[in-house]
């Protein structure tokens, strides 16, 4: 933002600079060779300086987003100094306020502008009229007119512009949030059930040895601890990469050998058909953090899964200390949900237990 305000200005300064030096130095020539008395040329002098570098200075109102408020008075001091140099030279110079009436439409809204701009050639207009010199100053006032409503086009195209980078930058920073929060609820998903599953079938393998030596069945239990490692760097890499789609079904195959490793009696369904085909993949991420609160939390010793054609619950008979829906996965479970206009319901049972419902309607 500021290095883009640092390009307009430096680009605004040189423009300027050449159409100042087109006409103010002959002005300012023209009023120090003048028989009037010398203070009246010092003093006209000096205002002619003040307006050319207030012009100069007016657009910095826009780059830097100053309040309409801010620039409207900023436009109402320039305009009261030029008229007064006006006056000072003559009528004859009115041309030298289509500085500050350009700039005045071009950074102010319409309203503004308008009133401002139009009570200006009004009352130069009206003064040429009463002073008599309204033919010579005929084509003066048509040059005001129409560069202030081509300057006033051109300030809304300018503030269009800048709104929409503006969008862009805002839609742009949101994406990268989104994605960033995409990357880290998946991740929390993945590596939280896969490495929950690692830690029970390690612990299995481990209480294997320690209780009847059976060498074999921990050699099992280790090599599914591998495969189920080298599964979760694998889907770690689907997930970076935005490939990676849960299974509904596939979880619920995964979570029924993860509760029966970690002596938790499943009662899952067979089947997964009646589940409308597009609420798959979310109930997917329902089952898969289900069953990790289950393994992480709750101690119980019964999981219990329904399914519905726009819903799936999760029951087990645990202590009902699970995560709560601030924590990190139900909260990205419910966004989820928000996504395909569902909502998610999770909490203990007044008899004891754990309850998760995720529902579409």
């Amino acid at each position: 933002m500021i290095q883009r305000v640092r390009r307009g200005g430096v680009r605004w300064f040189l423009a300027g600079m050449v159409f100042i030096g087109l006409y103010i130095p002959v002005v300012i020539y023209a009023v120090a060779v003048d028989d009037r008395p010398l203070w009246q040329r010092i003093l006209v002098i000096a205002g002619l300086v003040l307006y050319s570098f207030g012009w100069l200075a007016m657009p910095y109102l826009v780059w830097v987003d100053k309040p309409v408020r801010t620039r409207i008075a900023a436009s109402l001091v320039l305009t009261a100094i030029g008229l007064a140099v006006v006056y000072g030279i003559g009528l004859g110079s009115a041309g030298l306020m289509v500085y500050v009436m350009s700039a005045t439409a071009m950074i102010l809204p319409l309203v503004p502008a308008v009133v401002i701009d139009g009570s200006v050639l009004l009352l130069l207009v009206v003064s040429s009229y009463l002073f008599g010199e309204i033919g010579s100053d005929f084509d003066q006032f048509g040059t005001l007119l129409s560069v202030s409503f081509g300057m006033m086009f051109m300030g809304r195209m300018l503030r269009a512009n800048a709104e929409l980078r503006k969008a862009r930058d805002e839609i742009a920073t949101l994406a990268v949030a989104e994605e960033r929060n995409r990357l880290g609820r998946d991740l929390h998903d993945i590596l939280g059930h896969s490495l929950t599953t690692i830690t029970v079938k390690a612990g299995l393998a481990r209480r294997v040895l320690e209780s009847s030596g059976d060498v074999e069945r921990a050699k099992d239990e280790i090599r599914e601890v591998e495969e189920l490692a080298r599964q979760a760097l694998g889907d770690v890499r689907a997930t970076v990469s935005g490939y990676r789609q849960v299974s509904l079904s596939a979880e619920v195959v995964g979570a029924r050998a993860a509760l029966r490793a970690a002596g938790v009696e499943p009662d899952l369904p067979h089947a997964v058909d009646n589940v409308r085909p597009e609420l798959q993949e979310v109930f997917g991420y329902v089952v898969r953090e289900g069953v990790t609160n289950v393994l992480r939390h709750s101690r119980a010793t019964r999981c219990e899964v329904r399914l519905g054609d726009t819903w799936v619950e999760m029951r087990d008979d645990g202590r009902g200390a699970g995560d709560t829906p601030s924590g990190c996965g139900l909260t990205g479970l419910a966004e989820r949900l928000r996504k395909v206009d569902g909502k998610l319901a999770a909490g203990p049972l007044p008899d004891g237990g754990y309850l998760l419902r995720a529902e579409v309607v």
